[in-house]
């Protein structure tokens, strides 16, 4: 008998019998934090004597706060979530996969999700239309234009495969539609012997904010598209018991604070701490007057920490919002039964509350909290918003080159009308999605002051690109029965889509005046977004300065036009009687905005636009739709390709190898994200994505974006390195300029060239690749395509100062090396600046069933001289050996099945 048998029991809710494992018996349970039992419930529920024994229950259960992470766990989510830009190409290797099968002599229909999947089509919407009454439909109908082979594709997988559902354009975004109603906190399946079991809702997603489920007490996150197709292939995810940082949160927020200042706060604080490869976990009396929304507003914000997950428990908040979002009252019986049940019951107040162990802690009263931004670049550089204007001065100079025209520039428009802009001007102010589209605090705090600024006679500066891209159709029916909406519409804030929008590049264009006034005198101009992404090159290609603020600021900024503004002693405008009008003026109250949300916020709006979230709209019911369990590819597709990772696969993987005379395809610097490295956004006609499609007859105005054609492996890897703010110092060390974007030098034929055409000569010549960066690699969103593209250019060996999470998983997903560099040192301490060739011997190892710690790294200089050291291998897990020595995860997978 194994613990998995010892601890079924039955649970009794809403007067039915449940199955379930108790885990609230177990020696040592008490003192875990919340999220550590979440997986002491998941290991118990999942234990097969192999992959998870009872040994892997006791060593969790006997969790050491202080101890670092060294023992390894499986994690198997009960869900899978994604987005249609990283879902697409899951789907696209899945359909592969079924083909590689019958190659082999199998049978495809195996290849089947084996837990639930669900993706939610919110990428795809880019903001062509704004200001005008019917831009959500103008925006959609070209969204169909633009996807409408993609869109067939995964209609043919949601008929094609079982436990796959898909949620049509339109309806919101991935992390809003979780919460609001994928997510179960508790799920319930129907067993053979008759029974139901209930057992815990856990979810990893393609989306690196998935942790927005976090404040439901749904314990998840953001894995790579490669890990997401395990998870949905019933593997689970090898994972080392993690420090959990206790985060107690006391106090209340003051008087014109909003969510967005305590997340930046909070970023802040935990940037600051170090929280990356750790859980984060909210405790503490002070959680109970977080209202959900708020704490999914905190969990979206993880990545941004760098932090696995950042978690909230079960408690009367979260059965609250499950009533409101339209939840049975049977499901929120069973939560609230099954929480107390398993000691998962968050409530500080309660007498039978025991206070978890914390490897280590913070805190934050919420009183102390005051009004912030954050930019230029990076979620985490919080600024106080009484020193914005100060701070924009010192770092704009960093911004400009001698091309800079410092005087205004004049512009002429037959959509705006004639006006100046000069650097620092706002040129995006975009409410959308993700952080903070979820909140109706902010959203209606934005729309009070459209309201207010509305009838002071205030406009946006006519430069400004207006957008408002709420994450649930929710948010315009509460907008609307607040009679805000028509406020926003005054302003420019009309409806432009439902889905992810500014926050991933998919600004839309500038106006082209205005674009080429920005590019022609090398202006400086700004973006304000409500989400949670300002890296650079990121929203738009004109704009060099990001800036994260909360719905409400991001009004106030394009009133006020401009980032080198101060709303303390700035007025925004005049009202009719020509007196000076401040953001004090126009700023609602707290008890305001609380008093509408109350007002104009309800269960039946969650009901109605969920009746038939699946159903779509008579765009995607008119969609034409292949049959059959084999993809019929169209060879001709630009938008979906058979992919190539499983040509010439064979039953049984060769051996690893160790590498010899590798080249340097690429020298970065610290903190390159996978945005630099995967590709997204626009693309211009003279890349080499752009050469292949011209090349297939596509024009320029048709191109979309990268991540609309994810599902083809020729775009995908043609924009691998490709960012326009990549600076590859490699160009430097041969005595060349280094220009911006996906450049290198191509050793072989002795020129500077695009990274992608150079990685075909060192390909054409057996000629192996690695790249050599500094720290925090591959920060960012779990871009697949970061990964994949890296292999596909024939890189074997990353070498870094050290990695982010998800990214170094991926690249091993995808069978390249992650090495870092001897403590302490980097390529420049140790002389090294990319024009030597690599030897990397001791990877052999691994095929004896043993991971080395290190292996040694030989680099030749020009001149014959060596620098020699070890590097650290960070392949972590038994598991991910076991991915690396068949080339990559999806070929693992894929063998196991086949057995």
């Amino acid at each position: 008998m194994s613990l998995r048998d010892d601890q079924l029991a039955t649970l009794k809710a809403a007067g039915k019998d449940f199955d379930y494992y108790n885990i609230a018996n177990l020696d040592g349970i008490d003192h875990l934090p919340y999220s550590l039992k979440v997986l002491v419930e998941n290991l118990v529920r999942n234990i097969d004597g192999a992959n998870i024994t009872d040994e892997h229950v006791k060593t969790l259960l006997d969790w050491d706060p202080n101890a670092e992470p060294s023992h390894e766990i499986q994690f198997t989510p009960s869900r899978v979530i994604m987005q249609d830009f990283t879902g697409v190409p899951c789907i696209v290797d899945l359909a592969t996969m079924r083909d590689a099968v019958k190659d082999l002599g199998g049978d495809p229909e195996v290849i089947n999700p084996q837990v639930q999947s669900d993706m939610v089509i919110d990428h795809s919407v880019q903001i062509d239309k704004y200001g005008i009454a019917d831009a959500v439909q103008q925006n959609m109908d070209i969204e169909y234009q633009r996807n409408g082979e993609r869109y067939q594709f995964l209609r043919w997988g949601q008929q094609a495969f079982k436990n796959f559902r898909v949620v049509p354009p339109g309806t919101g975004i991935i992390h809003q539609v979780n919460i609001e109603y994928l997510a179960k906190v508790v799920m319930s399946k129907a067993e053979a012997n008759g029974n139901t079991l209930a057992y815990l809702d856990s979810c990893v997603g393609t989306d690196s904010h998935t942790t927005t489920e976090n404040g439901l007490g749904v314990l998840g996150w953001g894995v790579g598209g490669i890990e997401a197709e395990a998870a949905m292939l019933g593997q689970p995810i090898s994972m080392l018991v993690p420090r959990v940082v206790g985060f107690k949160l006391t106090g209340s927020i003051p008087e014109g604070v909003t969510a967005t200042d305590v997340v930046l706060t909070i970023t802040d604080m935990l940037r600051k701490h170090g929280v990356v490869g750790k859980f984060v976990e909210f405790y503490g009396e002070g959680i109970a007057s977080v209202p959900l929304a708020n704490r999914a507003t905190i969990g979206n914000m993880g990545p941004e920490f760098g932090s696995t997950c950042g978690i909230f428990p079960i408690d009367n908040v979260t059965l609250d919002y499950l009533r409101l979002t339209g939840r049975s009252e049977e499901q929120v019986a069973l939560v609230e039964a099954y929480a107390k049940a398993n000691k998962l019951w968050g409530d500080a107040s309660d007498p039978d509350y025991v206070e978890p162990q914390y490897s280590e802690y913070e805190e934050l009263d919420l009183g102390t909290v005051v009004p912030s931004i954050a930019g230029p670049k990076r979620p985490q550089d919080r600024i106080l918003l009484s020193e914005a204007k100060e701070m924009f001065e010192k770092t704009a100079p960093a911004y400009e080159t001698e091309k800079t025209v410092k005087d205004p520039v004049a512009v002429s428009t037959d959509f705006r009308g004639d006006f100046d802009i000069e650097n620092g001007d706002v040129a995006i102010a975009s409410i959308t999605s993700c952080t903070n589209t979820s909140n109706p605090s902010v959203m209606i705090a934005a729309g009070l002051i459209a309201r207010n600024a509305h009838a002071k006679g205030l406009k946006p500066k006519p430069w400004v690109k207006t957008s408002l891209a709420p994450g649930s159709q929710v948010v315009a029916d509460y907008l609307k029965a607040a009679g805000l909406q028509d406020d926003l519409d005054a302003l420019g804030y009309q409806l432009v889509g439902f889905g992810c929008a500014t926050c991933i590049g998919n600004s839309g264009p500038l106006l082209p005046e205005i674009s080429e006034a920005i590019n022609a005198n090398d202006l400086t101009v700004t973006a304000v977004l409500s989400g949670n992404r300002n890296f650079e090159g990121r929203i738009s290609p004109d704009v060099k300065m990001n800036y994260l603020v909360s719905p409400p600021l991001v009004i106030a900024y394009a009133l006020a036009g401009t980032m080198d503004f101060d709303f303390e002693t700035q007025p925004l405008g005049t009202d009719a009687d020509g007196n000076d009008v401040y953001l004090k003026d126009i700023w609602p109250t707290n008890a305001e905005v609380a008093a509408v949300v109350d007002g104009s916020v309800s269960r039946e709006m969650f009901l109605k636009d969920y009746a038939s979230v699946f159903d779509g709209d008579h765009r995607w019911k008119g969609l034409d739709v292949p049959e059959g369990e084999l993809f019929a590819w169209n060879d001709k597709s630009t938008y979906v390709r058979k992919q190539t990772f499983f040509d010439g696969m064979k039953a049984t993987p060769d051996p690893v190898a160790d590498i010899h005379g590798a080249r340097v395809l690429a020298l970065l610097g610290d903190s390159v994200t996978t945005d630099h490295i995967s590709p997204a956004g626009a693309f211009k006609a003279s890349s080499p994505a752009g050469k292949y499609l011209t090349e297939r007859g596509v024009e320029p105005k048709n191109f979309n974006s990268y991540g609309s054609r994810r599902g083809n492996h020729e775009i995908m890897v043609r924009g691998t390195f490709g960012n326009i703010r990549l600076r590859n110092q490699l160009l430097a060390s041969v005595g060349e300029e280094v220009t911006p974007g996906g450049f290198t030098y191509d050793f072989l034929a002795k020129k500077p060239t695009t990274i992608f055409e150079a990685s075909r000569d060192y390909i054409d010549n057996k000629v192996p690749l690695v790249v050599l960066a500094g720290k925090e690699y591959g920060t960012g969103s779990s871009r697949d395509w970061a990964a994949k593209g890296t292999v596909m250019l024939g890189v074997k060996a990353v070498i870094t100062e050290s990695f982010e999470r998800i990214h170094r998983s991926n690249l091993i997903g995808m069978g390249v090396l992650p090495l870092q560099f001897p403590a302490g040192e980097s390529y420049e301490s140790l002389g090294l600046n990319g024009t030597e060739t690599y030897d990397i011997a001791g990877v052999e190892k691994l095929n004896e069933g043993v991971t080395p710690k290190t292996v040694h790294v030989t680099a030749t200089h020009e001149d014959g001289s060596k620098t020699e050291f070890d590097a650290v291998v960070r392949i972590d897990t038994p598991g991910e050996a076991d991915y690396y020595r068949n080339g990559g995860i999806l070929q693992y997978v894929l063998r196991n099945l086949m057995k």
